[in-house]
């Protein structure tokens, strides 16, 4: 008997994610700054945790993760009860998308926003609506102009990833309590420790009703391969969250490494400032040599050149050194690369490599 299966409409239209490269084809080792990673890794205590959970393996996860929930609450002054721990921050995406939009509605995200949106979007069934970005920046009248009758949801990462730039949190709150009634403002705030002073929405998600910030252990905790995020949002949303999120989404090492990584906030700290310095370092040594990028608050930078030929040539001529870097087309800036904050030596290696190639092109 012939059976034909189809997926439900639209799911094949859905072009999947593509990660940054990890290897070089004819090379043993490379230099990776391809996925904004912490050079540096995890906190030795948080590595101490995930092995000793090894002799728990054979039980089920705490399915309400009250002690990660705890920890993160009283390092960054939280209620515990209004916190929902994900798989990364990507799954806490994803369960506001599930809550609360569906077939027929739209959510909104922007021109350089993070490529996760538009399939986040389309999984639920919504449609997913790219606006204009002013200066590769978030533009708060763009958004609001776009706003329809069937908008549930408006995505933005804050620092936003390809970009590096941010929104105040005036900007963001106008932002908010201007949206139209039923409309989720979500902050994703996977980048939002290395913005110093910066508190990824937690302020305004406690001040308004529409907001939801998401967060994740992926970057400056070093845990990437974990898979660990969380989001904070009225008490309401989160529970209805909650009853679609599964049981044990989140694995016991990586709840033990992160309740770890989360309280040694003297490593944080020590990754942060390290990732300011060579971030501006980074961004200065490119500039000089014709390589501008925007001030970023992240652990990257996006270097912007002449022309898409011009950024394929560097690409090469990285790639021939054993060094990766992002390409940008698939994020509406052809002539861009994104290019992660390593150590001193990866940040000096990919910087001698720019200025040489620059060199070249006179």
């Amino acid at each position: 008997m012939n059976r034909t299966f189809e997926p439900r409409p639209g799911l094949l239209g859905i072009e999947s994610y593509q990660a940054g490269e990890s290897g070089l084809a004819g090379r043993d080792a490379v230099l990776k700054l391809s996925s904004n990673e912490n050079p540096y890794g995890p906190s030795q205590k948080a590595v101490d945790a995930y092995r000793a959970s090894a002799s728990t393996l054979g039980r089920y996860p705490d399915s309400h993760h009250a002690e990660l929930r705890e920890a993160i609450a009283e390092v960054y002054g939280l209620a515990p009860g209004n916190l929902i721990c994900g798989a990364g921050s990507d799954e806490v995406i994803a369960l506001v998308c599930q809550a609360y939009a569906g077939n027929g509605d739209e959510i909104i995200y922007t021109e350089h926003g993070f490529l996760m949106y538009p399939i986040l979007a389309r999984a639920v069934g919504a449609e997913p609506v790219q606006v204009r970005e002013r200066n590769r920046r978030t533009d708060s009248e763009s958004i609001l102009a776009a706003c329809s009758p069937r908008t549930r949801i408006v995505l933005i990462a804050n620092p936003n990833n390809p970009t590096g730039t941010m929104i105040s949190a005036g900007e963001a709150r106008n932002l908010a309590d201007r949206l139209p009634g039923g409309v989720l403002l979500v902050l994703d705030g996977a980048y939002a420790e290395y913005a110093e002073g910066y508190d990824g929405g937690a302020k305004l998600v406690e001040s308004c009703a529409n907001v939801v910030m998401t967060r994740t252990f992926s970057k400056i905790y070093g845990l990437a391969a974990l898979r660990v995020g969380y989001g904070y949002g009225p008490g309401n949303l989160i529970a209805a969250m909650n009853r679609i999120r599964e049981p044990f989404n989140v694995s016991a090492p990586s709840l033990a490494a992160a309740e770890a990584a989360v309280r040694d906030v003297e490593y944080t700290k020590r990754c942060r400032d390290l990732n300011t310095r060579w971030r501006r370092w980074l961004a200065d040594r490119l500039g000089r040599c014709g390589v501008p990028s925007d001030p970023s608050s992240a652990n990257f930078i996006l270097a912007r050149f002449a022309d898409p030929d011009t950024v394929s040539r560097c690409d090469a001529f990285l790639r021939a050194r054993g060094i990766l870097v992002r390409r940008m087309e698939k994020y509406n800036l052809p002539s861009c690369l994104r290019i992660s904050v390593g150590d001193e030596s990866g940040c000096r290696a990919v910087g001698d490599a720019i200025e040489e190639f620059m060199a070249g092109e006179k």
